[in-house]
């Protein structure tokens, strides 16, 4: 079937999120195909040696090639405005794939300390034993960037805003950094998405994604994603996909792309539910501090608002207030275990609001020298926002915030 030519390079982002795809069928579908199957037939030897040889495009076998990932990973770099992308089995595994097709033993990372705690764990622990050296350094301070380069830096990652306490880098200066040390920047766009921000009009190389947040936005898969030049994602990702399997499932790529369909409504209805609950809280007399990047007194809110269209997203974090670690827990284990509507799991980007304590979940793994360093306290509580109404969520919030501490 001949595909009707289209101007997509001239689309808006919103048209992108539900046009852009393979092409479509012989049965002319207009919701993407799904394609449950292990492998392609083949229509003769010539042809299949070729297409296994990377002599010819074709479909062969799911492990890394599947027209319905390949229609969400046609999607995603559309929206990052990307050359290409390739989907993952999730979000750490995407940052599995990142790190295994670009570092080597002797090589050097460069990495944000406020990074979330699997990644943490994975670059500096996991490729540590592999002789792959790693140094964390501030999220926010660029001289500590700067001094952290070596002559073997490959790499530089951050992820902004960060999980949980939400801070943002500057992807444009650490951009410049990295390409002067001859290195790559990854930004990790989770909590942003392509709706809020796009990393590589801002000089990164590789954006990482876990699809599993908001790119689905209903909690129902685990996904993953890199999306970057074609060169990149060909010659360097697609290889190491090959031979290792980090293979994202048709099914899970199917509902990750029907997802992105609605990414940028449901970015913007989230992100302003969020920027009123957190002027909410930081008015609440039982609330120390509230991070959030939409709010005035968040101390990169200038930058936010020019790297993120001018919303600051739909997760944020508070304080409770405690006069020392133990009360800090115990308070916030309050406010969390008295929520009636809010669902306590770790995981975020869900229409339905979610509710945590980073440094029992998110972050549980490090130990506490890796989560003081991260900033990670006892009396933290983290909130991804949803679509409830907005008086609803402060009636849930009340119940723990009025009543922790009394006897």
């Amino acid at each position: 079937m001949t595909s009707k030519p289209t101007s997509r390079d001239s689309w808006h982002l919103d048209t992108l999120a539900v046009r852009a795809a393979v092409d479509k069928s012989q049965y002319g579908e207009n919701s993407e195909a799904l394609f449950l199957t292990s492998s392609f037939v083949q229509p003769d030897s010539e042809t299949a040696a070729r297409r296994f040889g990377g002599e010819e495009d074709g479909y062969i076998y799911s492990r890394f090639t599947n027209p319905t990932v390949a229609s969400m990973e046609q999607r995603l770099a559309a929206l990052e405005g990307t050359e290409a992308c390739i989907g993952t089995s999730s979000g750490m595994s995407a940052v599995l794939l990142l790190c295994m097709g670009l570092l080597k033993s002797g090589d050097h990372v460069v990495c944000s300390r406020s990074v979330f705690g699997s990644t943490l764990k994975l670059i500096g622990s996991e490729f540590g034993k592999f002789g792959v050296q790693t140094t964390f350094v501030s999220q926010t301070e660029l001289d500590e960037w700067r001094r952290a380069v070596q002559p073997n830096t490959r790499l530089l990652f951050a992820e902004t805003p960060t999980n949980p306490l939400t801070d943002v880098c500057d992807i444009a200066a650490l951009a410049d950094i990295a390409h002067q040390a001859g290195a790559l920047l990854a930004v990790d766009n989770c909590f942003c998405t392509p709706a809020l921000q796009r990393p590589m009009d801002l000089g990164a190389d590789i954006v990482v994604h876990s699809g599993t947040k908001h790119l689905d936005g209903q909690g129902r898969v685990v996904a993953g994603a890199l999306c970057a030049s074609d060169a990149l994602i060909r010659g360097t990702f697609v290889p190491v996909m090959r031979s290792a399997g980090m293979s994202l499932s048709p099914f899970n790529a199917w509902v990750v792309l029907k997802g992105l369909e609605t990414l940028g409504i449901r970015m913007q209805a989230q992100s302003q539910r969020a920027l009123e609950l957190a002027h909410w809280l930081e008015s609440h007399p039982r609330v120390a501090r509230v991070y959030y990047p939409g709010l005035e007194s968040h101390p990169q809110h200038a930058l936010a608002m020019r790297q993120q269209h001018g919303l600051g997203g739909a997760v944020l974090s508070f304080d409770v207030k405690g006069d020392s670690p133990e009360a800090g827990r115990r308070h916030a284990f309050h406010v969390i275990d008295s929520t009636q509507m809010l669902s306590v799991t770790a995981n975020l980007g869900d229409v339905k609001t979610t509710i945590t304590q980073p440094a029992s979940t998110s972050h549980g793994r490090l130990t506490e020298a890796q989560r003081q360093a991260a900033g990670i306290q006892q009396h933290l509580i983290r909130v991804a926002v949803g679509l409830e109404h907005l008086d609803d969520l402060k009636a849930d919030l009340s119940r723990g915030l009025d009543t922790y501490g009394r006897a």
